[in-house]
């Protein structure tokens, strides 16, 4: 971590002549991609930037690429600010910590957050449209189009990754043959523009007022639907109808201004609820493959929701093509069967199940359980590559930044947690069921101070989210230590 703090504050230094004040890093994404703030130390034209260290050169130089285009157009994306040698490191405009995402999850569906989703779309339209006619096609990371290929890959990947998990008997040739027919249908479209592929409301920043765009380095040709589609049916932001219907014509109008032949409405929804089926199977196809097959139980956990999009949509929409092999299997996923397997068990008021969680030192010895369960499970974290070694850290605990940074980031935790989380929520789910009262939890590591901390943090925050269960959570040696300092 320190390398790239020394390399971006050289950076810095090349721009603005003086050395960073501050330089932090930011929550990593699902990418390789590492960010940074840089707060300047002085007075200064740039007060502060975001850093952004990707090894993969091409896609930075696909992103680069496109912000110029874009910024020349007139879309609301970030300056870029400086480039290394190496095009590793790039500076760009900071807009902030607050996404359209944050916004509508602190404010809910109310007037001022509907018109943050307006101005995304009207500046989408801009963006797609006298954006997309500067832009340098060649420099697209994967292919130049989202044709007939993509969407079969989007629909393949749903059917291994997710249908095929649900061991459900469907003629594989007849669907494969509606796929081939739907991917056909969803690709004659008379114009095709800039798809940014990717654009949801955590993509779009929010300072004051404005909305900003980041991470389009996806981008290609494509239909305007894909990306209407993308924003209106998020999972996480689960807009109600009347918004996305509403939000669906503001769009068609905003979009019709900048085109030499403005679109029928009629036709161009029935194609659009075509490019939200597609994306609604892309992001299940997502979740199931992260959830069951890299075993990041968090992403399971979306899989509900999911599912009530697609239900929803499956009630309520027309594509304008018949897929009958599809169809059947699109009600077995939207089915009551499928979604009780994935929604998870909540605890309520009469539920009488107790987490009890504990970090501790193996030189200490295990704690004891005083109730009638008699123990519970014991994991060991000495396996995981010890922070405590590390100067900087020895006197900092779990629960600081730079130490939940190194745990994260360098060592084999995160797999750690996953394989915990999907052992310990057997467990509690069938406590709730059966009405027990009470489980332990322990986590172990040499000192009880750096990898058990965080650990039983984590499973603690985890096991609240998904069951709203009660836990109490207890740091042994940490307590023991505040008692005796204090």
């Amino acid at each position: 971590m320190e390398k790239f703090i020394e390399r971006i504050d050289q950076l810095w230094k090349q721009l603005t002549g003086l050395a960073a004040g501050e330089i932090n890093k930011l929550p990593q994404s699902g990418s390789d991609r590492m960010y940074f703030r840089i707060k300047a130390a002085g007075e200064g034209t740039i007060q502060s930037a975001i850093a952004t260290y990707n090894p993969h050169i091409q896609e930075n130089e696909t992103f680069l690429s496109f912000t110029q285009s874009l910024k020349k157009a007139g879309a609301p994306v970030a300056n870029i600010y400086a480039v290394n040698e190496e095009k590793d490191i790039y500076l760009q405009e900071d807009f902030g910590d607050r996404s359209l995402l944050n916004e509508l999850e602190e404010k809910g569906f109310c007037q001022e957050v509907y018109g943050l989703f307006q101005q995304s779309l009207s500046k989408l339209a801009h963006l797609q449209i006298k954006g997309g006619e500067l832009i340098n096609y060649e420099h697209c990371l994967t292919a130049r189009e989202f044709g007939k290929q993509a969407i079969l890959s989007d629909l393949l990947y749903f059917k291994y990754y997710f249908l095929d998990t649900l061991k459900f008997p469907y003629d594989k040739q007849a669907l494969l043959d509606d796929f081939d027919a739907l991917s056909s249908y969803l690709t004659h479209t008379e114009t095709k523009h800039f798809m940014f592929r990717d654009f949801q409301s955590r993509n779009i920043m929010v300072q004051d007022g404005a909305v900003h765009f980041i991470d389009y380095q996806g981008g290609m040709l494509g239909a305007l639907q894909y990306d209407v589609a993308s924003m209106l049916w998020q999972a996480r932001a689960n807009l109600p109808e009347d918004w996305k219907d509403g939000l669906l014509r503001y769009y068609i109008s905003e979009a019709n201004q900048y085109l030499a032949h403005p679109v029928d409405p009629v036709l161009f929804t029935i194609q659009y609820n075509g490019y939200v089926l597609i994306r609604l199977l892309q992001v299940l196809g997502a979740y199931g493959f992260r959830g069951f097959f890299q075993r990041k139980a968090q992403f399971l956990t979306s899989i509900p929701q999911a599912l009530k999009n697609l239900q929803a949509f499956t009630g309520n929409r027309k594509m304008g093509i018949a897929v009958p092999e599809f169809d059947k299997c699109l009600q077995f996923c939207t089915s009551e069967e499928v979604l009780a397997r994935f929604e998870p068990l909540h605890a309520d008021e009469s539920t009488p199940l107790v987490v009890t969680i504990h970090s501790f030192s193996y030189k200490k010895g295990l704690p004891p359980d005083p109730t009638e369960n008699g123990g519970g499970f014991v994991f060991d974290c000495r396996g995981i590559l010890n922070p405590g070694r590390v100067e900087e850290y020895k006197k900092q605990t779990g629960r600081d930044k730079p130490v939940k940074d190194f745990l994260e980031q360098r060592t084999a935790m995160p797999d750690f947690l996953n394989s915990v989380f999907d052992l310990v929520d057997i467990s509690v789910s069938d406590y709730i069921r059966r009405g027990f009262s009470n489980l332990q939890v322990n986590f172990g590591c040499t000192g009880g101070q750096h990898r058990s901390v965080y650990a039983a943090d984590a499973l603690a925050r985890h096991l609240r989210n998904k069951f709203k269960v009660k836990v109490e959570l207890k740091h042994i040696e940490q307590e023991a230590k505040n008692w005796i300092n204090g």
